[in-house]
């Protein structure tokens, strides 16, 4: 082993304390690195393989109702490999003792043998018996949320007729990794359930015999999505189709595909953050290593070794931090990943999941940790080896005292002696002081980020629920509905007040943009629905024009008001629509295009029709309420607002605290690692000065007053400068995360800004204790001896 190696390893194990504290730091961002990028590359790869082994269609198209004959017309359009038909019913289901209403969705399945495409996974029990009346298979989300099992019985009522279904089966399907109801927002799956029957036995009691009302298929190879969505929108236009839509607008697969590029986000964003403090961190520390050991240096250089040659020992000191960093960021963040996969699969239903850690992966995680510790302290590094060798064995030159501003005001005479030291060192040194000011804030910055999300989910929430859609429930209509429909609801027992709504859908186009979503009709000054601006603030709808959510205006159309916009209406006599954008709301979850309900009807010719309303209630009347609404032949299903945010909680809560307690204990770590070095460097490039202090009689005491009154000082300007930086990073956050599926708000609570305040405080507190501890084993011999 060279002396430089030796040197190399007594450095580290003398700077044990700042090292492990600095690697804390790296380990915070491999972790989080390891942890988005393990959990990505296992979901995608358990998505892509369930897809492919489960022959999940790539394009779908539903319908009114159409002969099984024209399936045959439908696989001669050029680009079509496989196609199936199906009979698809929206139901009502009863389970015994659930008294909630409970919808559902109803899908055939091929009598003998496995579908062509959309195949389910069966979890548990058996296929159902061909030709059998009665038996069905269900959705694992349903039954785990009811308990059910094979040979149990759930009631559906289809086309207004009761029948009791037996569950023999219970299965998973590509189409309903992320199950939802139609409409509403939030996954509930104690209130929609989806259910598979045979062919047969469906067609029959749904009226469908002979026919079809849904088509999934394949392309083949080299085939153009558009056009064979485009030959099977003008074949089925005839027959009801509403507008065939490619596996990217598929709801379970769109809301999956968002979510894998959050976790690409989390992957670059919080590691850039994170490793970003590291560097930073890492240069203050070997800038001030490099300032203690010139004169070792020096006497290196003068006994003949070459400028690389020391050059390489510092940043062998650097990459052997970077590595301790990265090896326990490797493990904890593949445990980490290990649990939030875990989280995921109880939230995206697959029949499995290989949790894996590629390779590339841990070789990412080591070149960014390596490119910021060396990038970080490059410049330290050069300057170390450009030292004359006779300059490094000069004590550096004293720093000139002056009268510090404190003083020039005459304020020096309300501070004893060592609270002027305290600021005439921070005076004098104005860039040392100035980095540690930033990097306790850089720590309490990044805790604020990782107890952002929370509160921001709540205040979404909020929004949506309480300030914009306030009713307490809405009811969805089997199909349009003439409003006098609205006068029955209003006269059932326990309601407040009733508005419908009209739903289409549609395709919006601007120039080269468009977007398929729903065109909704609300009332011009609804008190139940409404949509709200910038500031929050209700807005009225005009009766000449459409509004659209920000989102969708500014980022997927890139219209603004007076724009005129295409609205081509998917269902019905399928009128291509030109109308004025005459406004821009406010929205977190999903994005909309609202129009008065009279004005769409208009535009439509359909006179007064509604597609569901929206009702607000008596809290102790619920219950009979539902029950009355479920037994309307014409209500095809309810979301009552209560449940689904109770649902939506449960659902992602634990996501949401899982993701929230691994940020939060990196960035609290990093924060700790921050101030400790802090206070570990100043005690290291003062105890001379502090020695020197303790020789003229001076207590420990006082010199600890001395010391940590310094980081006290500077710890306390950093909490507001770190509230700053924190809303400036989840500003970052913010902007990363934006989809068309929600938004996060830029919402910081008090909660936020004390706890980030705390912890920075806590720290420096632990980082006090530990160098009193060490001020006690100050060598007041050895470290007054001269180096001249």
């Amino acid at each position: 082993m060279t002396a430089l190696n030796r040197k190399l390893l007594r450095d580290l194990w003398l700077m044990r304390g700042q090292i492990l504290a600095i690697a804390a730091v790296i380990m915070g961002g491999v972790a989080t690195l390891v942890m988005a990028l393990s959990t990505y590359d296992s979901l995608l790869e358990t998505r892509d393989r369930f897809y492919r082994d489960y022959r999940f269609a790539e394009v779908f198209a539903p319908l009114k109702r159409a002969p099984e004959a024209m399936a045959e017309r439908l696989r001669e359009i050029p680009g079509v490999r496989e196609l199936e038909t199906r009979v698809v019913a929206q139901v009502k289901l009863e389970v015994a003792g659930f008294s909630d209403p409970i919808t559902g969705q109803l899908l055939s399945v091929p009598d003998h043998g496995d579908p062509l495409l959309n195949r389910l996974h069966l979890k548990r029990g058996r296929w159902p018996t061909p030709y059998s009346e009665n038996e069905a298979l269900v959705s694992d989300t349903f039954a785990d949320a009811h308990h059910l099992k094979t040979g149990d019985h759930v009631g559906a009522i289809i086309n207004g007729k009761l029948k009791q279904l037996t569950l023999v089966g219970i299965a998973l399907s590509p189409e309903y990794v992320y199950q939802i109801a139609p409409g509403s927002m939030f996954p509930d799956f104690q209130r929609y359930g989806v259910l598979w029957m045979g062919r047969h036995a469906l067609a029959v009691a749904y009226g469908m015999d002979g026919a079809f009302n849904r088509v999934a298929l394949t392309l083949a190879p080299g085939a153009q999505i558009q056009d064979v969505i485009d030959a099977l929108d003008e074949r089925l236009a005839p027959y009801g189709g509403i507008g065939a839509y490619g596996r990217k607008d598929q709801f379970s697969n769109r809301f999956l595909t968002e979510e894998l590029k959050q976790l690409q986000t989390t992957a670059t964003v919080f590691p850039a953050i994170f490793l970003g403090v590291a560097a930073f961190l890492l240069n203050v520390v070997v800038s001030r290593l490099i300032a203690t050991q010139r004169d070792q240096i020096a006497i290196l250089k003068a006994f003949g070794y070459p400028n690389g040659t020391i050059g390489w020992h510092y940043i062998k000191l650097v990459l052997a931090i970077v590595l301790i960093g990265v090896a326990g960021g490797v493990a904890l963040g593949a445990w980490f990943g290990h649990g939030l996969a875990g989280v995921y699969m109880d939230f995206y239903r697959f029949p499995y999941l290989n949790y894996i850690l590629r390779p590339p992966a841990i070789l990412i995680a080591l070149a960014v940790g390596a490119v910021a510790g060396i990038g970080g302290t490059l410049f330290a590094v050069l300057k170390a080896t450009r030292l004359p060798p006779a300059e490094g064995m000069r004590p550096e030159t004293p720093v000139a005292y002056r009268a510090t501003i404190v003083e020039r005001l005459g304020l020096q005479r309300y501070l004893n002696q060592p609270s002027r030291m305290i600021l005439r060192h921070i005076e004098r040194r104005p860039v040392k002081s100035l980095l540690t000011l930033i990097g306790i804030a850089c720590a309490g910055g990044l805790m604020m980020v990782g107890n952002y999300q929370r509160g921001a989910i709540d205040f979404m929430v909020d929004v949506q629920f309480r300030q914009a859609a306030r009713e307490d429930l809405s009811v969805t209509f089997i199909e349009p509905t003439a409003g006098r429909a609205l006068h029955e609801i209003a006269g059932l027992p326990g309601v407040r007040q009733v508005e419908g709504f009209r739903d289409v859908a549609a395709n919006l186009r601007f120039r080269q943009y468009h977007y398929r979503t729903s065109l909704s009709g609300i009332q011009p000054e609804g008190r139940l629905h409404r949509s709200l601006d910038s500031k929050l603030k209700p807005v009225r709808v005009p009766p000449d024009g459409v509004i659209l959510t920000d989102h969708l205006a500014t980022n997927i159309l890139h219209v603004q008001p007076g724009d005129l916009l295409t609205v081509e209406v998917l269902e019905g006599r399928r009128q291509v629509l030109q109308i004025p954008v005459q406004g821009i709301t406010k929205q977190y979850l999903g994005v909309s295009a609202y129009i008065r309900q009279d004005v769409l009807n208009t535009l439509l010719r359909e006179g007064d029709v509604v597609s569901g309303a929206y009702v607000s209630h008596e809290p102790d009347r619920a219950g009979p309420l539902y029950q009355a609404l479920h037994d309307r032949p014409r209500v095809l299903g309810l979301v009552a607002h209560a449940t689904a945010i109770r649902s939506f909680y449960a659902t992602l809560g634990e996501f949401v605290l899982f993701f929230n307690m691994v940020s939060t204990l990196l960035a609290g770590i990093i924060a700790f690692g921050v101030v400790y070095n802090s206070a570990r460097i100043s005690l290291s490039e003062r105890s001379r000065e502090l020695a020197s202090l303790r020789v003229l009689g001076f207590t420990r005491g006082e010199i600890a007053y001395i010391l940590l009154g310094e980081l006290a000082v500077l710890t306390l300007a950093a909490i507001p400068v770190g509230f700053l930086v924190g809303a400036g990073l989840c500003g970052i956050l913010v902007v990363s995360f934006e989809s068309d599926l929600y938004r996060l708000p830029l919402v910081l609570s008090s909660n936020n800004y004390a706890l980030s305040a705390a912890v920075v405080a806590v720290s420096a507190i632990l980082s006090g204790l530990l160098a009193w501890h060490r001020l006690g084993r100050l060598d007041l011999i050895g470290v007054l001896k001269t180096r001249e």
